[in-house]
């Protein structure tokens, strides 16, 4: 058993695509049409082939009030690993990225937590 596909709810899966991928630097891995909405996933530039994570729209009513009581008690949705936590904040902050928590060292592992501006908290982590 492996994981192929994850997700994280958005808002706008056109406002989330040109974030996940003009900020963060993932790239469009599939596309489909579905109606009013689509299957929408990227990957990291580096993992082609990786894991996909799926830009996935909120038709589920109760799904929106999950993600803004999760986003409401800064708690992030899901996370990303990078190798520095500090080097990647301030590109990100340049780009105009808001962080709810600065780098902070927790452990053996150094975290911050940015607004993905599609109603999520999204949670860098460093293992030192």
């Amino acid at each position: 058993m492996r994981i192929k596909i994850t997700s994280v709810p958005v808002d706008d899966q056109d406002r989330a695509l040109k974030f996940y991928t003009e900020v963060l630097g993932f790239v469009k891995k599939t596309e489909v049409p579905l109606g009013e909405h689509k299957w929408l996933t990227v990957v990291p530039n580096e993992e082609r082939d990786g894991v996909e994570l799926l830009l996935e729209p909120m038709g589920f009513p109760p799904s929106r009030i999950y993600q803004k009581q999760l986003f409401d008690a800064g708690i992030p949705w899901t996370m990303f690993n990078v190798d520095d936590v500090d080097k990647e904040c301030e590109r990100l902050k340049k780009l105009g990225v808001v962080f709810s928590m600065e780098p902070t060292q927790m452990g053996t592992s150094k975290l911050a937590v940015f607004n993905d501006t599609c109603g999520n908290n999204i949670q860098l982590v460093q293992v030192l």
